[in-house]
């Protein structure tokens, strides 16, 4: 492939400090723990403001496909409730290490993300900051990752908007965009 025709499909980058359950967009990116169960942060965001539906289609998926959890780096999707996007993507991002280089996991989150926003047709995607929270991953780092995969994806999402929770993030990520 040529890097004309990867630069051609490559989705617009946006920036938004907020509330990732607030975004009207066809698909939300979930960072989530294994278990697709919630949890905290903005998983646990995501399953209180999307509702009982999205909890119900998780049971669902660990019941059939992931009996053992959704490993790390994978990604799947569920309906989005009550949010304002259609679908919720749910992806494991690695615990961050300083003794184990793993950032080829975080990079996969965001590559199989953007594979299953493109199985389901999704034009606009939001991505937090995975694996910044709990999961210990520096965000200049994180930003890096996630700026750097997306920009060198080839998928047919339009937008790519990482949603930030705090000033300190979008700093970072603005950073790294510029």
């Amino acid at each position: 492939m040529s890097s004309d025709r990867a630069a051609a499909r490559a989705p617009r980058l946006t920036l938004v400090q907020g509330d990732i359950t607030e975004q009207a967009v066809d698909a939300v990116v979930n960072a989530a723990n294994s278990s697709l169960l919630g949890g905290g942060g903005v998983d646990g965001a995501i399953h209180r403001r999307g509702g009982p539906d999205i909890l119900a289609e998780c049971r669902a998926l660990r019941a059939s496909h992931y009996g053992r959890g959704l490993p790390t780096g994978q990604a799947v999707a569920t309906t989005a409730g009550r949010l304002p996007a259609r679908w919720v993507i749910h992806t494991v991002g690695p615990v961050h290490s300083a003794s184990e280089d793993r950032s080829d996991l975080l990079a996969s989150c965001h590559r199989e993300s953007l594979r299953v926003a493109d199985e389901l047709g999704a034009r606009t995607v939001a991505f937090p900051a995975i694996s910044t929270g709990v999961y210990g991953w520096p965000i200049e780092d994180a930003a890096r990752i996630a700026v750097e995969t997306v920009r060198a994806a080839d998928t047919a999402v339009e937008e790519v908007r990482f949603v930030l929770f705090d000033e300190r993030a979008y700093a970072a990520f603005a950073a790294r965009m510029e």
